[in-house]
């Protein structure tokens, strides 16, 4: 039954991401920066169904203006599941660029990749954050900075919550919470030494996978004149992710 499960779910997700790649090259260059934003929410719900993840929403989201989400990182699967929500431009790794057909995707989604490995990775990331903001869009970020198992949280980097307090741009910490059968589940974590491939092997054979996403309270409200510095604004996003993702 994983089998089939898998196989025909693969088979599925492959071809809406071979959909996605041409919608990206065949219509992002004459439908405007809201009709790019609109394509990516929905395209990610359908990818999600397709790989059979029921999402459950909790909190109140920030749909307009400016905002940087601060987000707790598990899998592959966050980034779709925040743009269910709004799209969304988020900051990863650069080795996901060179991930097969999700890679090509991630790049022509516009996400913002960092060069850990550079000295001025940070600053040049920074300047893209900013551009985001001033186009009143949201950015993702995982301070994390890799995955974890999603029952407790690594430490913050506080290093990009930077643009976000020059730009007096609202943060608003956001806590994900991964289930299977009903029960809180590692199944879908991205870690270790799993590959790619074993990743989706456990998602797409699964069935009940499930994940809530809780929007918290924001630290920083638009406009701020005296913001706190980033370590304090790093500090207070993940005690309140925390105060979820340890309770649940």
């Amino acid at each position: 039954m994983k089998v089939t499960r898998f196989t025909l779910r693969a088979s599925l997700v492959t071809f809406w991401i071979l959909c996605g790649l041409l919608i990206i090259a065949l219509t992002y260059p004459w439908i405007g920066l809201s009709g790019r934003l609109w394509a990516k929410k929905y395209w990610s719900k359908i990818l999600l169904a397709l790989c059979g993840v029921r999402v459950t929403q909790r909190g109140t989201p920030i749909l307009q203006g400016g905002v940087l989400w601060v987000v707790n990182h598990i899998s592959w699967l966050d980034i779709f599941v925040l743009n269910c929500v709004r799209a969304t431009a988020f900051v990863a790794k650069s080795e996901i660029r060179h991930w097969p057909l999700i890679g090509w995707l991630a790049a022509g989604a516009g996400t913002i990749f960092i060069e850990r490995a550079s000295r001025h990775a940070v600053h040049k990331v920074g300047h893209a954050m900013q551009a985001h903001f001033a186009r009143e869009q949201a950015v993702g970020l995982f301070p994390e900075g890799t995955t974890s198992s999603g029952f407790d949280l690594l430490p913050f980097y506080a290093n990009l919550f930077e643009p976000a307090r020059k730009a007096a741009t609202r943060i608003q910490p956001v806590a994900l919470l991964y289930f299977h059968q009903e029960r809180r589940s590692d199944l879908a974590a991205f870690v270790g030494e799993q590959t790619l491939l074993e990743s989706l092997w456990c998602v797409l054979s699964s069935s009940g996978l499930s994940i809530e996403i809780h929007f918290l309270p924001t630290l920083l409200e638009a406009g701020a004149e005296s913001p706190p510095p980033r370590t304090v604004l790093s500090r207070l996003a993940r005690e309140a992710i925390a105060a979820v993702v340890r309770c649940v």
